[in-house]
């Protein structure tokens, strides 16, 4: 992923995250994107605040991205959306999870994703660290606000899982809740690793 195809931009005091970036020393997009993308994986202590990045210092997919965002929002370049969209996670994509998936007989199941689009690219900077193939196909997606990383994706993300499930012929095997609850799994597992 090339950072230098997004527009970079110096960040003036002009709103709560861009207030706290330029205190952290953070001076443009660049600087915020290395900083955030280089901070550990890791669910907030409320999912859906974004803000939350900069105190706790971690983030998923959906904090990181929605705090860059905002970011985007207070310095009003337009042009950068957050976007929400379903891959099939595999031990390819996401390292970390095969275990887990190969435990319920499964190569994949469906994630839920947040990134940034620009000039119709995906920007994906939940660790610029990580080792794996790229998430490249994703099967529906949605441009989104920050304020909807939190319940609105999750029954984004839920309701998908039937069709999903329907599609792969796998109605007899899973449901949305025991299916969730693997990815609640992976999702532990993914960030016991990291943090290891």
């Amino acid at each position: 992923m090339r950072t230098e195809e997004l527009p970079n931009f110096t960040i003036i005091n002009n709103g709560k995250i861009s207030k706290e970036l330029v205190n952290l020393g953070i001076k443009d997009f660049y600087q915020a994107i290395n900083f955030i993308g280089n901070l550990p994986y890791g669910r907030n202590s409320q999912r859906s605040l974004y803000q939350l990045v900069l105190t706790e210092k971690r983030g998923t997919c959906s904090t990181k991205h929605a705090l860059l965002s905002r970011l985007c929002i207070e310095q009003q370049v337009e042009e950068i959306k957050l976007y929400t969209g379903i891959y099939e996670m595999t031990e390819y994509n996401t390292p970390g999870v095969g275990a887990i998936l190969k435990k319920y007989g499964l190569e994949f199941l469906p994630e839920a994703h947040c990134y940034l689009k620009y000039n119709e690219k995906r920007y994906d900077f939940t660790r610029l660290d990580v080792k794996g193939e790229p998430i490249n196909t994703f099967l529906v997606e949605e441009k989104i606000t920050p304020a909807q990383i939190g319940n609105y994706k999750i029954n984004f993300h839920r309701s998908y899982i039937p069709v999903w499930l329907r599609d792969k012929g796998l109605c007899h095997k899973f449901n949305t809740d025991n299916l969730w609850e693997i990815r609640e799994d992976c999702i532990k597992k993914l960030s016991q690793e990291i943090q290891e």
